[in-house]
């Protein structure tokens, strides 16, 4: 188990990179890009991320700005807006079924964890609004399932999450053909691990062993193809395919956020200590065990850097690679504590 010196998961630079509107989406070093405002991607991560962590004094405030951002960027059925600015107007961009699938993940998240009431009921009545959402990309149809499995988890008879798995699955589903590339795209791309990690919940949910066994092995490949001399080496931001070769760069903190995050699930369901391992070498990552040995995230800020680089880190602090560290700790943080409560 990595040592007590990893950091705790904590939202204090999360919430330094807020103001009362929302989450910013871009930082220069630390410093919040004011000038691209927030996006709905953001706001449903950090929804979820402030449900699981309750008993940080931020949680509350956090969670509450997420989820009023949510509210104000949801447009009808399964659709949202995608970005704001500081003044409050929404930019023109064109609506995304990946943000609104992430906005599902936060607030499936936000029911199943938060402990505040109210915030709970907005949530609800936000997903059952949104999960008339359907999507032929697999990363939008994973977000969604997870967030439907989340609330299927504290209400298993939901029907609008039910019938969202449901509809889900047969895409999840699909393998490659090779023995050699079992993965369902000729490239991975980005949050690989969301996809076997869906496909796991969706058999969970489902009571499907058989099923449930498919996707472990669908992860399982992901691991071993993503790790070199025993250590995780993620898909660089531009993909890769059969062919490519380790190491590649630039490396993103959301790789190893939903590498943790889906073998955390894995050793949940199954109790092997394999995929223990892996939750922390997700970790190991961020701490400097990787192709390049540097830290991948900001000691002082409890920031994640913004990629891993051939030469070093890029050293901008932004949403998504703050939220990518914090989250990862957290899964770390919850498998010590199932760990010390069932010793071998």
């Amino acid at each position: 188990m990595i040592g007590a010196s990893a950091p705790l998961p904590s939202l204090r630079f999360l919430a330094r990179l807020s103001d009362s509107n929302g989450i910013f989406e871009h930082a220069e070093f630390v410093r919040p890009r004011r000038e691209y405002g927030y996006c709905t991607d953001d706001a449903g991560r950090l929804l979820g991320l402030a449900s699981r962590l309750p008993r940080d004094p931020d949680a509350f405030r956090l969670a509450e700005l997420a989820l009023g951002f949510l509210e104000r960027a949801h447009r009808q059925g399964g659709e949202f807006r995608l970005r704001q600015r500081v003044d409050g107007t929404w930019t023109e961009d064109p609506s995304s079924e990946d943000a609104a699938a992430r906005a599902l993940l936060g607030l499936g998240t936000a029911v199943a964890w938060a402990p505040w009431p109210e915030l709970r009921l907005r949530a609800l009545a936000l997903f059952d609004e949104a999960s008339v959402l359907r999507s032929e990309h697999r990363r939008a149809v994973a977000c969604a399932v997870l967030g439907a499995a989340e609330l299927l988890s504290t209400d298993p008879a939901h029907t609008g999450a039910r019938r969202l798995v449901s509809q889900a699955t047969p895409l999840l589903e699909e393998r490659g053909s090779s023995d050699t590339w079992p993965w369902p795209e000729t490239r991975l791309s980005y949050a690989n691990a969301l996809l076997p990690e869906a496909s796991l919940s969706a058999a969970i949910v489902n009571d499907d062993p058989h099923r449930a066994s498919s996707a472990l092995d669908q992860l399982r490949w992901l691991v071993e193809r993503q790790t070199l001399d025993g250590h995780f080496s993620f898909t660089p931001v531009g993909g890769c395919d059969a062919a490519s070769k380790p190491p590649m760069f630039d490396q993103q903190p959301i790789e190893a956020w939903a590498t943790a995050s889906a073998c955390a699930k894995a050793f949940a369901y199954t109790r092997d200590h394999w995929w223990a391992d892996a939750v922390q070498r997700a970790v190991a990552w961020f701490l400097g065990d990787n192709d390049v040995g540097v830290m991948v995230f900001d000691p002082i800020t409890g920031g994640g850097f913004d990629g891993l680089q051939s030469n070093g880190v890029n050293r901008n602090e932004g949403a998504e690679s703050g939220m990518a560290f914090v989250g990862t700790m957290l899964h770390l943080h919850e498998l010590r504590l199932e760990l010390e409560a069932t010793p071998n």
